[in-house]
């Protein structure tokens, strides 16, 4: 039988770390808990975890310190921050020192669930993960996260693509999320935010000008899939490289 994925639950609040176990649990995982950020260490050396899901605000050494330090011994073990925080600069700071993914509290359980089923299905073990790369590649496609630049580069020619400032970041983040379902709602409030005054019409009119520029026919996807209802998936094979 294959065995479970081990995930590391790490909460200073006791309510959280009550409600969640059983819940994981019953969803098929084995599950460590920590209180703190120097237990955390200790339990990702005693316990291995597959992924960790990490809370930001704790005593004796907070969640983004935890990152680093496993980030700077080279543990690539997949981390998902959990914040009440809603900033989106808090994010990126987040996935620049090498998270795989961010949940603003409260949340859903069950969302908290389907992330980390996301994440384990594209972690690499033993690698950064796509959201700490410096270019991501997919096909011809190129994207520069540091310069915010992007790239289609056929055989014949390259082109670079002229894309307003919220398709880059939509871009992005589709690539470094993918295969995954990502539902309007939660792109809306990921890259435009919480208290944006705009509708998921805004999510609509940003991938209709990947897709234009991509050249991409949602008939036949080679990137962008939509899903009837509910939202978007990026469908092609992504890898991430550190370097030019």
């Amino acid at each position: 039988m294959p065995t479970k994925p081990k995930i590391l639950l790490v909460d200073d609040e006791k309510a959280i770390i009550e409600q969640l176990t059983p819940i994981l649990e019953l969803e098929g995982f084995y599950v460590a808990m920590a209180s703190n950020g120097e237990e955390a260490l200790c339990q990702v050396r005693d316990f291995s975890p597959d992924l960790i899901v990490l809370d930001i605000l704790m005593p004796r050494r907070n969640g983004r310190e935890v990152l680093r330090d496993l980030r700077q011994a080279n543990n690539w073990t997949p981390v998902i921050l959990l914040t009440e925080w809603g900033k989106s600069a808090e994010r990126t700071r987040a996935l620049e020192e090498g998270a795989d993914d961010y949940l603003n509290k409260p949340y859903d359980s069950y969302e908290l669930i389907a992330r980390i089923r996301a994440v384990l299905r594209r972690a690499r073990p033993g690698y950064p993960p796509l959201a700490a790369a410096r270019r991501l590649v997919s096909n011809e496609l190129i994207l520069d996260r540091v310069a915010r630049r992007a790239w289609l580069c056929p055989k014949e020619k390259e082109k670079e693509l002229i894309l307003t400032p919220k398709a880059i970041v939509l871009l992005e983040y589709l690539m470094t999320h993918p295969d995954e379902l990502l539902e309007r709602e939660r792109l809306l409030d990921d890259i435009w935010g919480v208290d944006y005054p705009t509708g998921t019409r805004a999510v609509d009119a940003r991938v209709h000008e990947l897709r234009r520029v991509l050249e991409d026919d949602p008939a036949r996807p080679l990137y962008i899939e939509s899903v009837p209802g509910q939202g978007y998936r990026f469908v092609a094979e992504v890898k991430g490289e550190q370097f030019p």
